[in-house]
């Protein structure tokens, strides 16, 4: 998963929104929100949005496939705990390899070249 996101208190939704986080990965985005019952107690709602296109180019249509758990703070602990140990299975079986880092190439100049250059290289693109 990549590009964890924490987003300001949001309030007036739904119901009460207290805390918020997202998590983008490829196609989809999970979505941690805390929110407030009517009682004002606190749960969880996760959300899975997937985006889905159906058709191609101009007749390309978007939409998205949305599933919720609501979590209540009574399953916290059994939720975690089970979360946590589904995952080390996984992990055990399956050992996650990170993808290679991506080299800078501004770090690295050519010390032999005498056509290199002092500065890194910019690139200016307008859309």
């Amino acid at each position: 998963m990549e590009d964890f996101k924490k987003k300001s208190a949001v309030e007036n939704g739904d119901k009460e929104i207290v805390y918020s986080q997202s998590v983008k990965a490829g196609k989809r985005i999970y979505y941690m929100d805390v929110k407030k019952s009517r009682k004002d107690e606190l749960f969880l709602a996760i959300t899975e949005s997937k985006k889905i296109v159906t058709g191609e180019g101009d007749d390309a249509q978007v939409s998205y496939e949305k599933h919720k758990i609501f979590l209540y703070k009574e399953d916290f602990d059994k939720f975690c705990n089970s979360l946590n140990e589904a995952v080390a299975f996984i992990k055990e079986r399956q050992p996650y390899e990170a993808p290679a880092p991506v080299k800078d190439i501004t770090e690295e100049a050519p010390t032999d070249d005498a056509t290199a250059l002092d500065e890194p290289l910019k690139i200016d693109i307008d859309f």
